[in-house]
């Protein structure tokens, strides 16, 4: 049986919505990124208690307890490591779960450490089970055993390790394992940004670019943001292009509706395949149940690719709905398409179907 992609593993080409990192991210990813906790925009509740926890242990002189980022790809989770490692006044070491291959890359890892720096580790969820059975006790008590020697001659040698904070994220949640989510002495699962937070994220980004926008601008680029800086600067960038190409190089609302319509970009943050499953459901089925495998033939696309890349925007927005039956199309995915809902549907105040839930879900 394949191995289950990843979300951004599973897009084959890079959608400009999509929240993974596209090549052409990292230099402006890196220009671009907030350096404290006075420049980065949103998350206000979990950037107010974060801040109490570095102030806390820099006043004690220990290390930051481990820390836990959680959420979808783009909102932030590599740059919160890297400020919290510069709040602490500390070095930041940055890896990924699948990177670590063994007990020895970890210890490699480890013991290049210094008293209370940062270990980020990236995608943890996809650690192997021998290295994260070995990081456990890195964790707790600050040592790893190596193990030296075959059969009868084999023993463990501990080699103590610098007290160290190790920042985990994961884009999924639900393949940790409870020993290694239990580990972690806080916990931040970051939300998607509101459209004014985007936009200021928008304007901030502009100002560093270099380039000239008004706020109903900045506005227009954050509503098709889907909630994720990562797209909000994309498209930014997107814009700018088309600003400086064919107008005056300056972006106001007008020019981000033009270049939005150009690059298949609607005032909600659909392209043309997230517009596609609406029709298969509202049009082609009428309004569902649809079993998942009838909509990725319908797209020709890969079962793995429609839930794990297109799905989940939709459904946190209340645009698709998911049964024990099926898919099924919900109000707002009719008015977003101009036509018009069953009456069945615009009676009700939900769903014509159950919600899937945990006791009931089965595979379509």
């Amino acid at each position: 049986m394949a191995k289950r992609k990843s979300p951004t593993e599973a897009e084959d080409a890079p959608r400009i919505i999509g929240g993974g990192t596209h090549h052409e991210d990292v230099p402006f990813d890196r220009a671009l990124r907030p350096k404290t906790f006075d420049d980065y925009i949103g998350q206000e509740k979990h950037k107010g208690n974060l801040r109490v926890f570095v102030q806390a242990a820099r006043q004690r002189q220990e290390p930051l307890d481990h820390v836990l980022l959680c959420g979808p790809p783009g909102l932030g989770k590599t740059t919160l490591a890297q400020i919290l490692a510069a709040e602490m006044n500390v070095q930041l070491h940055m890896t990924t779960g699948p990177v670590i291959e063994h007990k020895g890359a970890l210890a490699g890892l480890l013991t290049k450490l210094g008293p209370n720096d940062v270990l980020f580790v990236d995608e943890i969820h996809r650690l192997s089970p021998v290295v994260e059975e070995s990081l456990y006790l890195a964790m707790d008590e600050f040592r790893i055993d190596v193990m030296t020697g075959d059969g009868a001659f084999a023993s463990a040698i501990q080699i103590p390790v610098p007290p160290f904070t190790l920042v985990g994220a994961t884009t999924r949640t639900g393949l940790l394992t409870a020993p290694l989510y239990s580990r972690f002495g806080h916990h931040v699962r970051l939300d998607f940004y509101a459209p004014e937070e985007l936009a200021r994220i928008v304007r901030r980004s502009a100002t560093i670019l270099g380039v000239p926008i008004t706020g109903e601008g900045a506005l227009a680029i954050a509503k098709r943001s889907r909630g994720t800086p990562r797209i909000a600067n994309r498209l930014l960038r997107r814009v700018r292009d088309f600003a400086e190409v064919l107008g005056t190089g300056a972006i106001d609302e007008k020019v981000v509706h033009g270049s939005s319509d150009r690059l298949d970009i609607d005032a909600a943050g659909f392209d043309e395949m997230d517009r596609r499953i609406l029709r298969i459901l509202c049009v082609d089925y009428e309004g569902g149940p649809v079993g998942v495998e009838t909509i990725a033939a319908a797209l020709g696309e890969p079962r793995d690719t429609i839930e794990d890349v297109y799905e989940p925007f939709l459904l946190q927005q209340g645009y698709l709905g998911r049964t024990p039956r099926g898919r099924i199309a919900t109000k707002k995915a009719w008015a977003h398409l101009g036509l018009e809902a069953p009456s069945a549907l615009k009676a009700s105040d939900g769903p014509l179907f159950v919600a899937e839930t945990s006791a009931t879900r089965t595979t379509p």
